[in-house]
């Protein structure tokens, strides 16, 4: 399963059931741009040390974008940015996704409804 940043970001902010999530998941698998926008979310080198240590204690997968993680959310941006308003972020988390054959965990689900093929498993917050 791949991890979305918004749930990531649940997690941080200490929301109980983020962390019960990520706990039921045996293996903690992010794509490089969720880690980027965690990145680019940060507002102090203490926010990006609990980031780090976070996904240091889940033993972290990062999974790189390659040429056809890349090729592939070309094509989805060529066919849904217009229409459905898809992100650069969006379509290449959802390219991870589709690459590797992984379910994703989020819970913003209409970015990636109109996605083709894609496994989405959605994350209440519960707020």
């Amino acid at each position: 399963m791949l991890v979305d940043t918004d749930v990531l970001i649940w997690h941080l902010r200490g929301l109980a059931q983020a962390t019960q999530r990520l706990d039921a998941i045996p293996k903690l698998t992010i794509s490089a741009i969720t880690y980027l926008e965690l990145l680019q979310g940060m507002r102090s080198k203490a926010e990006l040390s609990a980031v780090q240590k976070s996904l240091e204690l889940r033993h972290a997968e990062r999974l790189p974008v390659t040429p056809a993680i890349t090729e592939r959310a070309v094509a989805l941006m060529e066919t849904l940015a217009l229409s459905h308003g898809l992100q650069v972020g969006d379509a290449l988390i959802a390219a991870t996704a589709l690459e590797h054959n992984l379910a994703l965990l989020t819970a913003n689900t209409k970015h990636f409804a109109a996605i083709e093929g894609i496994r989405i498993e959605r994350f209440e917050s519960g707020s």
